[in-house]
């Protein structure tokens, strides 16, 4: 099973980071991480990093076997450039071309192992304002009072039982505007001035 990554705008020519690259393309995880240890480039930060985090998402998305892993394919394709300006003699000026890459890895099993794809995970939504029951549904909906604001504010709770929502009501039981109740400086800035 293939598990891929990118990492985007690295400020490093392309060039430059091929040749980190071409080190450590078709080797085992381990062998390629001990392999950038002794590379003496700047490039090699990067590249690391983009190896751990690939190996980490194969591990924990696909449930892989870190040892069971190799670079199968890791390229650096062309940014793009940021152009700036040099001052040159006689007031000219001459450019500079600052290049970013965006490097893809591609990871592979040596032994197949059979999955094929992400192990699932359950996560529960919040309920949002739009989507609560109405009244003819069986449930009753009651408004929060000025006492009881912040602890049952959002709680969602079985058929039957009440669900409040403080954000809807202000002060005295009346409709709250959202935007309404400017003070102070918005409101002298948002006045109408007559005439």
């Amino acid at each position: 099973m293939e598990v891929k990554a990118t990492a985007k705008y690295i400020k490093i020519s392309p060039r430059k980071m091929r040749l980190v690259l071409t080190a450590v393309r078709g080797l085992k995880i381990e062998e390629a991480l001990n392999q950038l240890k002794f590379i003496n480039k700047e490039a090699v930060k990067p590249v690391a990093k983009l190896i751990n985090s690939v190996v980490a998402n194969a591990e924990h998305n696909f449930d892989l076997d870190r040892k069971n892993l190799y670079i199968k394919e890791l390229r650096a394709d062309q940014g793009p450039t940021l152009k700036r300006w040099a001052p040159k003699a006689r007031g000219r000026a001459t450019p500079i071309r600052k290049r970013t890459n965006h490097i893809v890895i591609t990871l592979d099993e040596l032994v197949a192992s059979g999955k094929k794809e992400a192990k699932k995970q359950t996560l529960e939504a919040p309920v949002k304002l739009g989507s609560l029951p109405k009244e003819d549904e069986g449930i009753k909906i009651e408004k929060a009072k000025d006492g009881e604001k912040a602890k049952d504010a959002d709680a969602k709770e079985e058929k039957g039982k009440k669900i409040t929502d403080i954000r809807s009501e202000g002060r005295g039981g009346h409709a709250r505007l959202e935007g309404r109740g400017r003070s102070g400086f918005m409101k002298k800035i948002f006045q109408r001035k007559s005439g």
